[in-house]
């Protein structure tokens, strides 16, 4: 008998996204999202009836709002959308001697109906690659929780390893700086921003045991002991894009956005976003160029968030163009990076 073809099983997984924009489906959406133990730590016997019971029926309806603005009318969420574009680019650039599918943190599709296909395939062993740059508990952290809590019920489980950041990933950032010196070749730019998605600063302390970080000059290289700092990530991806970039470092900054609002006022990770940008008309800066590495996706954060909030922010603080590059979505140098960082694993 000719011995069976061994393949090996490819997890896309981010974050997640409502069914719709209607209220109802983006209630549900948010529901499971805020009450996930990794992104709001608090006592399950807190964050359940806090989130459940206000938190989420307060912001749902006006959320519904942002996402009807984000809704493509013909394929629906961009999120979705654009990671089924990647899976299936990356199937064609990897070939048959992969199995590639595509999951959801939170709603559909789910990470275990992905990882049913996978087992359906029989693949020989599984790669988990959680679509996030900079490792975060709340992000990376909370999709390997999720795929080791499906896969313990398995009779048979394959051998599974993941792929918990790729901040600094060479193909990574190259597709990233293509992206910018295309942007850059059309008009000339008085400075560049690089926004990442916020965290707590207490989750950062969290995953520092030996207490190295102090959120400052400790991020200014990534070391054995950082190396899954989400600040000291965030600052290396910086770097390297800024290399790229060919720009001095008074010529970007980086900062962080959707930083949560809480009555504790917990610090979120700084410099943000939307505060710095209020200051840089005044400092003779009235045209930028905007980056969003935290995301391989152009979603509600990149789109919306940066793309039209921070521009009509910085607009009406008087600055004159502001001009968000894409996320790398299924671009052709990004298919290419997934599909080489997944070989070399």
């Amino acid at each position: 008998m000719p011995t069976p073809t061994r393949r090996i099983g490819l997890l896309l997984v981010n974050l997640g996204t409502p069914d719709s924009p209607q209220t109802s489906d983006v209630r549900r959406y948010l529901n499971e999202f805020l009450t996930d133990g990794r992104v709001v730590d608090m006592p399950a016997a807190v964050r359940y009836p806090l989130f459940r019971g206000l938190v989420v029926p307060l912001r749902a309806p006006k959320s519904a709002k942002i996402y009807q603005e984000l809704w493509d009318a013909e394929r629906g969420s961009p999120l979705l959308f654009h990671g089924l574009d990647l899976k299936a680019a990356v199937q064609q650039e990897l070939g048959d001697e992969y199995v590639v599918a595509f999951g959801m943190r939170y709603q559909k599709p789910s990470i275990e109906t992905a990882l049913a296909e996978l087992r359906d395939a029989a693949v020989d062993r599984i790669i988990v690659l959680p679509l996030f740059p900079q490792y975060a508990s709340a992000s990376t952290g909370s999709v390997q929780e999720k795929v080791m809590d499906i896969v313990k019920d398995w009779w048979i489980v394959p051998s599974i390893s993941f792929i918990s950041q790729f901040a600094t990933e060479p193909g990574f950032i190259a597709s990233i700086v293509a992206r910018g010196k295309a942007a850059m070749a059309e008009r000339s730019f008085d400075h560049v921003v690089l926004s990442y998605h916020g965290i707590p600063e207490r989750h950062v302390k969290k995953g520092d045991p030996t207490n190295y970080c102090q959120f400052g000059a400790c991020c200014d290289s990534l070391t054995p002991a950082n190396q899954y700092c989400y600040r000291a990530q965030c600052f290396a991806t910086s770097r390297l894009i800024a290399a790229g970039l060919g720009l001095r470092d008074d010529q970007y900054t980086m900062t962080f956005q959707s930083r949560l609002q809480s009555r504790l006022r917990d610090p979120w990770l700084k410099p943000y976003t939307d505060e710095v940008l209020k200051e840089f008309p005044a400092k003779g800066i009235k045209s930028v160029l905007a980056f969003s590495p935290a995301f391989v996706a152009d979603c509600l954060e990149t789109t919306i968030e940066v793309g039209m909030e921070f521009r009509e922010l910085f607009e009406e603080n008087g600055g004159d163009h502001w001009q968000l590059v894409p996320s790398l979505n299924a671009e052709p140098h990004w298919v290419t990076a997934v599909a080489e960082m997944v070989r070399a694993r």
